[in-house]
């Protein structure tokens, strides 16, 4: 019977040392979520007054003040603005006169490698409209 005794005595000290480790992780992680609710809090208030800051620095009276003091800039006035007669003269054309636009070429090529033949699909194509078509150069072409 002593034995049996002894077992249930060393059965309670195991089983409370057991409830009073949780109790312990438990506290610690409570301890532990504390701290980070007070960490998060003071960072919502560094932020809160970063950005009020960040505002009384953005402001357009500030602004305007701020370039008033510091640049020289200066109202305009109707006399700044010149007649067309005085504009330069227009730079001279590259390309040869009759010669096809090189950026249009180059959107033609373009456009021709993309979808040959291809329709938006806002319309259906019927069958009364004539094909599209081909390069009008190479269509004379075809004629002479």
């Amino acid at each position: 019977m002593r034995i049996l005794h002894f077992l249930v005595i060393g059965m309670l000290i195991f089983a409370a040392s057991y409830v009073y480790r949780i109790k312990m992780e438990s506290t610690a992680r409570v301890e532990r979520v504390l701290r980070l609710n007070a960490e998060i809090r003071e960072q919502r208030d560094a932020i809160a007054s970063l950005r009020s800051e960040w505002a009384r620095l953005d402001a357009p009276l500030r602004l305007q003040g701020l370039a008033e003091r510091h640049l020289p800039l200066k109202p305009i006035n109707a006399n700044q603005y010149d007649s067309l007669k005085n504009l330069p003269e227009r730079p001279p054309n590259f390309s040869r006169p009759g010669a096809r636009d090189p950026i249009g070429a180059m959107l033609d090529t373009i456009e021709a490698a993309a979808a040959p033949d291809s329709t938006t699909g806002s319309l259906p194509a019927s069958a009364d409209q004539p094909a599209p078509a081909a390069d009008p150069e190479q269509a004379s072409g075809d004629q002479q």
